[in-house]
C-alpha cells in the first residue's frame, strides 16, 4: 500500500526509516520530510493545515495509511478528517488530542476515572496563579496549558522561580499555549517514559523508555525538548508497567470512549515512579521524541502492520509487539544557542562515517543548501542513535559515532543513560 508520513523531525525520520522496512509499504511519502527522511520517502509539499488538501492528495495518490508524526495536526483535528473520507489514520482525533493540548484537560480526566496524578490547580491569569501558589509547598511545578514544543513546563524549585514562571506565561511568552495554566504538586522520584498502542479498544504496550529533558550535563541547565534517551528503562519493572496498564491506561482508554472521544493511536505517558507507585506526569498523543527514535531501534515488529491494525480498529487480531531485548541509546546534538536562540545555517559533514562507526544517524532538523550542502535548521539537529548488548555498549557506540561527525555548530551532553550505566555498573 501506499503510505503518507506527515512531519519532518527526528521522530518522523525513525517512522519513515521503519515504515519502508515493511513489505506492506509500496510507496511511502512524507510531508514535509527533511533531507534523511528523503532517503526513504518521496517529499511532498502539503499544508496539513489545509485539511482537504491532504485529503485530496491522498485521494490522488491511493494512500491506504496515514501516519501523524507531531502534535499540532492531531491536536487540529486532521486525523478527523482523514477519517471522515474513508481514509485509515495513526493518531487519535480532536477531542482525544486533548490529552496533549491540554494540561488541564488531562488533570481533570485523572480527577473524574481515579488515575494517579499529582494535586493541581488551574488559573486563567496571572494574579489567580500568583494567588494559588500559596497553596503549593516548594518545589513547585508551572505548566502552560497548551502546546508549547516542550519549553512550557518549569520546575520551580523557589518562590520567586515559580512567581516568574507564571509571570512568563501569562505575559505571553508561550503565546496561544499561555491563555490558561496549571500548577502542580511536584512529585518525588525517577521519571521514565512507557507507550502503548489502542484502536480505542484493545491496548498493547509498546515499550519504554528514559529522556533526559535538562540541557546540560548531570541534569543541570533548562528543560527542553530532550537531549538524549535509551530504551528499555530497566526502572520500569514489569509489575510497575502493569500497574500503569491497568491504573493509567485502561482507565484513560475506558474514559474517553465512554464520554465520545474514543482514543486511536498511541497513548505516551510521562510517569514519576514514586514511592506509592507510578503517577502521571503528562500525556502525549504522539510518539516520544527522541524516545521514538530508540524504540524503533529495538522493534523487531512490522510497523506498518500494527499502525494499521490500530488505524482500522483491529489491534487484537494481530500479534504484540516485539523488541530487541538490546538497549538502544540516542544522542541528540542540537546548535548553538539552543534551546533559545538556536544558530541555523552551520555545515554538517561525517554522517556516512558516523554510521560506519556503528550508529543510525536521524535528521531532526536539517535542511539541503543550494550546492546540495546538509545544514543545521533547527535547534535539536541531529540525533545519532545505536544499539548494543548493555547501556554501555550503546553508549559507547553513539559516542564514537558522535566523534565521528563534522558539525563545529553543534553539541551534545556527554553523558546520556548515566543512570543506567550506574546501575549496570552496581549489578
Amino acid at each position: 500500500m501506499n503510505i503518507l508520513l506527515i512531519g519532518g523531525g527526528g521522530r518522523e525520520h525513525a517512522l519513515a526509516w521503519k515504515l519502508a522496512q515493511s513489505p506492506l509499504c509500496a510507496k511511502l511519502f512524507a510531508a514535509p520530510g527533511n533531507p534523511g527522511i528523503g532517503e526513504h520517502a518521496e517529499l511532498v509539499s502539503l499544508d496539513v493545515t489545509t485539511h482537504a488538501a491532504v485529503v485530496q492528495f491522498c485521494a490522488a495518490q491511493q494512500i491506504g495509511l496515514v501516519v501523524v508524526g507531531p502534535e499540532a495536526p492531531l491536536v487540529d483535528g486532521l486525523a478527523d478528517s482523514l477519517r471522515a473520507a474513508g481514509i485509515p489514520t495513526f493518531g487519535p482525533g480532536k477531542a482525544a488530542a486533548q490529552l496533549e493540548g491540554s494540561k488541564g484537560f488531562t488533570k481533570d480526566l485523572c480527577e473524574r476515572a481515579g488515575i494517579p496524578t499529582g494535586a493541581y490547580v488551574r488559573v486563567t491569569s496571572e494574579a489567580d496563579g500568583l494567588a494559588a501558589l500559596a497553596n503549593f509547598t516548594i518545589p513547585v511545578v508551572i505548566k502552560a496549558d497548551g502546546l508549547a514544543a516542550g519549553k512550557g513546563v518549569t520546575v520551580a524549585m523557589t518562590r520567586d522561580e515559580a512567581e516568574k514562571a507564571i509571570r512568563d506565561i501569562f505575559a505571553g511568552r508561550f503565546g496561544e499555549a499561555g491563555a490558561e495554566a496549571v500548577i502542580e504538586e511536584f512529585l518525588e522520584g525517577e521519571e521514565a517514559s512507557f507507550f502503548a498502542l489502542t484502536d480505542g479498544t484493545s491496548i498493547v504496550p509498546f515499550g519504554s523508555a528514559q529522556d533526559h529533558k535538562r540541557l546540560g550535563d548531570g541534569d543541570t541547565g533548562p528543560n527542553t525538548g530532550g537531549m538524549g534517551a535509551y530504551s528499555p528503562a530497566r526502572v520500569l519493572t514489569p509489575s510497575l508497567e502493569a500497574e500503569a496498564m491497568e491504573r493509567i491506561i485502561a482507565r484513560t482508554v475506558r474514559t474517553l470512549a465512554t464520554e465520545g472521544m474514543p482514543y486511536s493511536g498511541v497513548l505516551f505517558l510521562g510517569l514519576m515512579l514514586t514511592p506509592t507507585g507510578p503517577q502521571l506526569i503528562e500525556y502525549n498523543c504522539r510518539f516520544g521524541d527522541p524516545e521514538c527514535q530508540v524504540m524503533l531501534m529495538r522493534l523487531e515488529s512490522d510497523l506498518v502492520e500494527l499502525l494499521l491494525a490500530c488505524a482500522k480498529e483491529r489491534l487484537a487480531e494481530v500479534a504484540p509487539p516485539r523488541f530487541s531485548p538490546d538497549t538502544a541509546l540516542t544522542v541528540v546534538m542540537a546548535s548553538q544557542g539552543y534551546p533559545d536562540t538556536p544558530k541555523k545555517g552551520g555545515r554538517i559533514k561525517g554522517i556516512a562515517a558516523a554510521e560506519s562507526a556503528g550508529a543510525k544517524v536521524f535528521h531532526a532538523g536539517t535542511a539541503l543548501g543550494a550546492d546540495g550542502t546538509l545544514t543545521a535548521n533547527g535547534g535539536r539537529v541531529l540525533n545519532v542513535t545505536a544499539r548494543g548488548g548493555s547501556v554501555r555498549e550503546a553508549q559507547t557506540l553513539a559516542y564514537a559515532a558522535v566523534a565521528a561527525l563534522d558539525f563545529p555548530d553543534g553539541f551534545c551532553r556527554s553523558d546520556i543513560g548515566w543512570r543506567e550505566v550506574e546501575r549496570e555498573a552496581r549489578g
